[in-house]
């Protein structure tokens, strides 16, 4: 990076130039495509505060220091995908910069680059680093939590100390689910405490670590609760051994060393690093397993599932320094930089998703989805069903005339259909069947035409759910998408039939979007993976703790 020197001006040239070409194609490309559904929930945190009413039926959401950046990207930009997803790149950068530090600290100095490139051959840390969410500004956070203690703890000084306990008590402001990296803290301090590899004694680390506890008192008290709730937001088993495999990022570790080996019987050298301390292994170890590990166990505990990638991204970094790891016991100094390179430029050829001029961001387009929707000129009495794309969209919280706007149909504020709104639920009930039932009977049939619009999965079980209506028998339906994982269709009655009086017993919910086009800002049965958890990051998908 532009901040590091290694020496071999050349070389520094074009490592820094690989690294920007990465960062332009994999993070800032992305920047204008559609939010995805949780992203519209954070332009209506930032909107509405965290306060609003509608968010009491997830009250985690809220829940986070990290709506402060994109509420003042907005102010000094405007309301905009790439306005309210630079916070997340300026915050990865920032951490790609500790973590080289960390790896130059841990591991050896020239390691430093390799490890950059490691984290940027994540897909995890290129996706979260353009995304408007909170998990760049934790990766970030947790990366100064851990340099700061590491250096606190080599020069046994006050301000590395206090700095340490700054950072670490924000990472739980960041995000809830990030509560395993306090179990890192404590055991790599314990680990030098005990080997006497430290210049902080025992009495200096306890009032450390007394300071972090009482700055993280409050947040415990508000947290316990939301525990104690989490069933409420759970849509995912406990994950398999399978998923904990995927979790730990082994082919890139394995695809490091082998790599490294094969360059030590290139050039017929050996590494000329002295073996890493029990104190280094003990944090890289501890920051590529103790998250995955954690969150594993906890949901098969509890039955409250929380092993999905967003959540595991905290622990992407050590995955990659665990790979610059496998990589020094075969690297000789020397080599570290052309190494480097050979890692960047393959990162960027096999990532770069070449064949997208402008890659997306996420396989959830919206924004392209609400456009083709209003390119058919609905009028303003149109109906629109919206099933909406969250779990706690059922009944109480969710009815018929839920008002808008409101955090389970936050996708309306940011990309707008023009047309009446009648709201869904996300998944079917007796009392969704009713409600269905009577709008169609009395509404749907009456009109014209009518469109579905939301999670690819919620849109194609109300899709057949009505096509089998017998007051909709001899209408036919139409596909506008799909747009990823979301959707929409338009039903449309035969021309022979006649058009009955629209009657007045079913009311749309209040606060319907005015009809003014796409303003730029699913899952299981009936929702699929359209919803406010669909990932683009393979085999996981979100649970409770958005």
């Amino acid at each position: 990076m532009v901040w590091i020197h290694f020496g071999f001006p050349a070389m520094n040239v074009l490592l820094q130039a690989l690294l920007l070409l990465c960062i332009a194609r994999l993070w800032l490309m992305p920047l204008p495509s559609s939010f995805w559904v949780d992203e519209m929930v954070t332009a209506f945190v930032v909107r509405f505060g965290p306060t609003h009413p509608s968010l009491a039926v997830a009250p985690q959401v809220p829940a986070s220091i990290y709506y402060v950046l994109p509420r003042a990207a907005g102010a000094l930009f405007g309301f905009s995908e790439i306005a309210y997803r630079l916070p997340s790149v300026l915050a990865m950068a920032i951490a790609l910069f500790l973590i080289a530090r960390l790896a130059a600290r841990l591991i050896c100095p020239e390691a430093a680059w390799f490890a950059v490139f490691a984290c940027l051959a994540l897909r995890g840390i290129n996706y979260h680093a353009a995304d408007a969410r909170p998990y760049a500004l934790g990766t970030c956070v947790a990366a100064a939590s851990l340099l700061f203690l590491v250096r606190w703890l080599d020069s046994g000084g006050w301000d590395e100390a206090l700095l340490f306990a700054v950072f670490a008590a924000l990472v739980w402001r960041v995000h809830l689910i990030f509560w395993p990296l306090y179990l890192l803290f404590a055991v790599y301090a314990l680990v030098r405490l005990v080997r006497g590899d430290t210049r902080a004694g025992w009495l200096r680390a306890g009032v450390v670590f007394l300071l972090v506890g009482l700055a993280l008192a409050p947040v415990l008290r508000d947290a316990l609760p939301l525990f104690r709730e989490a069933k409420a937001h759970v849509i995912v088993p406990p994950p398999s051994a399978l998923d904990l495999v995927y979790s730990l990022k082994i082919g890139l570790i394995a695809v490091c060393g082998a790599g490294a080996w094969v360059l030590s019987r290139v050039f017929r050298s050996a590494t000329d690093r002295p073996a890493a301390s029990w104190a280094s292994l003990t944090l890289i170890l501890g920051w590529w397993l103790c998250h995955p590990l954690c969150l594993f166990g906890f949901s098969w505990l509890t039955g409250d599932s929380v092993f999905l990638p967003r959540y595991l991204s905290v622990a992407l970094p050590g995955a990659a320094l665990m790979a610059t790891m496998a990589a020094a016991f075969f690297i000789q100094s020397r080599h570290w930089k052309p190494a480097s390179v050979v890692l960047g430029a393959g990162l960027l050829l096999l990532l770069g998703d070449w064949h997208h001029p402008w890659p997306p961001h996420s396989n959830s387009d919206w924004r392209a989805a609400a456009r083709k929707v209003n390119e058919l000129a609905l009028g303003p009495e149109t109906p629109v069903i919206y099933p909406s794309p969250f779990i706690e969209a059922r009944p109480p919280a969710w009815r018929p005339d839920y008002p808008l706007p409101g955090f389970l149909y936050a996708h309306l504020l940011v990309y707008p259909v023009q047309g009446k709104a009648y709201l869904f639920p996300f998944q079917d009930s007796p009392e969704a069947d009713h409600f269905a039932a009577s709008l169609s009977t009395q509404v749907l049939s009456a009109s014209r035409r009518f469109v579905i619009f939301g999670g690819d999965q919620n849109v194609h079980f109300w899709r057949d759910w009505l096509a089998v209506r017998h007051e909709l028998e001899g209408w036919r339906h139409i596909d506008l998408g799909p747009f990823g994982d979301v959707d929409a269709v338009l039903f449309e009655r035969p021309r022979n039939t006649v058009r009955l009086e629209l009657p007045a017993t079913l009311a749309p919910a209040p606060g319907t979007p005015a009809p003014h086009g796409s303003d730029r800002g699913a899952r299981d049965r009936p929702g699929g993976s359209g919803g406010r958890r669909s990932s683009p990051l393979p085999s996981l998908r979100e649970g409770c703790f958005g």
